[in-house]
């Protein structure tokens, strides 16, 4: 794949993933945005609003094969005092996210102090 297209693919990724951010969270457009492909740094810049609704470094990695441990580590360069995330995809797969195995659990645990297991399974909540 030539360069442009892969920058071309990764961009599709990280605006894919502000739209979800835009869309799911109420963050205004104007409050998060994708960094141009090639420079340094988080993936997504928010501002400090989008940050007190989203407190998460993202890098994005749209890529056949990627290794996980290098993405996560660049995440966690980038992240500065925020959780480090990487969101994932390959072609034809749905997008997946990859953080701390033991950040996720102490999610879980504050989201389940707040909703029963039924209420965290039903689609309307993954949704």
């Amino acid at each position: 794949m030539k360069t442009q297209s892969a920058k071309a693919k990764g961009r599709r990724l990280q605006q894919w993933f502000r739209d979800l951010l835009i869309d799911k969270l109420g963050i205004h457009k104007e409050d998060i945005e994708s960094r141009s492909m090639g420079a340094g740094g988080e993936d997504l810049i928010m501002s400090r609003s989008a940050r007190d609704k989203f407190p998460y470094s993202i890098e994005c990695k749209n890529q056949e094969k990627i290794n996980i441990w290098e993405s996560y580590k660049q995440a966690e360069e980038n992240s500065k005092s925020y959780e480090p995330v990487v969101v994932m995809k390959r072609n034809n797969h749905k997008p997946l996210v990859l953080v701390d195995a033991k950040y996720f659990v102490e999610l879980h645990n504050r989201v389940a102090k707040e909703l029963t297991i039924d209420e965290l399974l039903t689609e309307d909540k993954v949704k």
